[in-house]
């Protein structure tokens, strides 16, 4: 794809009906010639679009209008040049523990979560959180994560967590106030929400720092998985990382996890993670696909705000 076309198709398939800003953004800088040149520099992992929009805006930039992000953007261009050659995108949901739920908490328990870009670590807490599925409220911790549920009962109880560790090549640290802000503009212009949730959800893994770990998810996999207790149900897990990874190294990765003791839920896009037997995507609007041991279960929304499940029952 060209960096024109990436740009229209996030504003059609990921901002649509989610966040106007970023709707209106993406189209305009899928047609600035301007802009685009100077994407075309960058390695084409550095041209995605929450990536230029988090830097601007982790700069103090405009996003709200497209002419003055343009002007932002192209007068600090070697500041924001700087930015994104520094960093990746590493949006911390914790709202996609909703969509995880009804997998975890139909595995024997207790269980020794390890997840694969783990970032700060904040969908490392499933068991910490409250969750309201329509009217139907399971737990009562903060955040509250709402999510629409359709073809499947609402969970009844939390999983039980024992042991939790992250795997990432940039983790983060949500007591550093750096760290934290970068996670802070990743979160798109509109969604208060979502700002909320963050600093609650960091709240609670500052209060009981998970374990993180700086390393490859092919190279240091093993490892980590070994110093998992061995009474505990050993999830393997991600959410919307494999697309930062080359084609070859997933493979390499989903062989790896296949072989791991335990359980391995995915939750990525299936054009970057496709799994026999699963249905045709729905629409043109973004769907991850929910998936248990490469078993298709559920279509999910980017930040975990709905879940419709096809798949067999758990548990």
């Amino acid at each position: 794809m060209t960096t024109a076309s990436t740009y229209a198709e996030f504003a059609v398939r990921e901002a649509h009906g989610v966040s106007p800003t970023y709707e209106r953004l993406a189209f305009a800088v899928s047609r600035d010639a301007a802009l685009l040149a100077r994407l075309g520099t960058l390695p084409p992992a550095k041209r995605q679009p929450n990536l230029l929009f988090g830097v601007v805006r982790l700069l103090g930039g405009p996003v709200e209008d497209p002419a003055a992000f343009r002007d932002y953007a192209l007068t600090h261009w070697a500041r924001v040049e700087a930015e994104i050659r520094a960093r990746v995108t590493q949006t911390n949901e914790a709202g996609r523990c909703a969509v995880l739920l009804p997998a975890l908490t139909a595995l024997p328990q207790p269980l020794a979560l390890l997840e694969v870009g783990a970032s700060a670590g904040l969908c490392l807490y499933p068991d910490r959180y409250a969750y309201r599925y329509g009217d139907h409220l399971v737990g009562a911790g903060e955040p509250v994560l709402d999510c629409r549920l359709t073809g499947l009962a609402p969970p009844v109880v939390l999983p039980r967590v024992v042991w939790r560790a992250g795997l990432d090549l940039n983790p983060l640290d949500v007591r550093d106030p750096a760290d934290l802000a970068w996670l802070d503009a990743l979160i798109w212009p509109e969604h208060t929400h979502r700002r909320a949730r963050l600093r609650a959800a960091a709240a609670v893994a500052a209060a009981d720092p998970p374990r993180l770990v700086r390393g490859d998810l092919v190279d240091d996999l093993p490892a980590l998985a070994a110093r998992a207790p061995a009474e505990a149900t050993l999830v393997v897990f991600h959410s919307s990382v494999l697309y930062h990874v080359p084609p070859p190294r997933r493979a390499e990765f989903t062989e790896l996890v296949r072989r791991l003791p335990g359980h391995w839920i995915a939750n990525e896009a299936p054009a970057v993670l496709p799994h026999a037997g699963m249905p045709e995507p729905r629409g043109e609007a973004l769907y991850h696909l929910l998936a248990l041991d490469g078993r298709p279960l559920a279509w999910t929304r980017q930040h975990g705000q709905e879940l419709i499940w096809f798949g067999p029952l758990l548990g």
